[in-house]
């Protein structure tokens, strides 16, 4: 059985499945289509934004929601109340993901960081055409410890640690360390 955090369905983002996420997105998403539309006088952001919420809360019978399909009911919303530049301009925004970076290290092989770091790129290029902008890397340790074939923590470890957090910074994430995981932007991916 799957557990929805405050009644809202999981939302699948690729391939990955996010769950207890914040809606301030969504109300993003609108601003910015407005604003792209060019109607920066559009008064019903937070209309359409309470509707949406509503919909997802109360009447929404799937466990499991694509991100493309909300948008698809979002977009259609603004055309039925005659704000059809806007539904046109709205591009997809999707909250925070968590990625695995032990789950990639396992998927490229035991000491395998080129194939690791390609897998790596596939993955941010995908997420970022699904609307993904900032991204959680989860296991960084433990795919350090599979990368270089390592029982335990050591110098290669942390050099090597080290260099996926510069790769990040090199292809435009602005990685963050906190504490267990990595966060990373993709609004600038090169």
């Amino acid at each position: 059985m799957i557990c929805i955090v405050g009644n809202l369905p999981v939302l699948q983002v690729g391939r990955y499945q996010v769950t207890g996420y914040s809606t301030q997105w969504i109300r993003k998403a609108i601003a910015q289509a407005a604003e792209r539309a060019h109607q920066d006088d559009f008064a019903f952001t937070e209309d359409i934004y309470e509707g949406v919420i509503h919909y997802l809360e109360n009447k929404c019978s799937l466990r499991v929601l694509k991100i493309e399909d909300l948008y698809k009911r979002i977009s259609h919303m603004l055309g039925r109340i005659g704000y059809e530049q806007i539904a046109k301009a709205i591009t997809p925004m999707a909250p925070p993901v968590t990625i695995s970076l032990e789950r990639a290290a396992r998927n490229a092989g035991d000491g395998y960081e080129l194939a690791f770091f390609k897998e790596l790129q596939d993955e941010l290029f995908e997420l970022k055409k699904t609307g993904a902008i900032d991204v959680y890397f989860s296991n960084v340790e433990e795919c350090v410890c599979i990368l270089k074939q390592a029982n335990n923590w050591n110098e290669e470890c942390k050099e090597l640690e080290a260099d996926i957090i510069d790769w990040l910074a090199k292809v435009g994430t602005r990685p963050e360390r906190q504490g267990y995981r990595i966060r990373a932007s993709l609004q600038q991916l090169a």
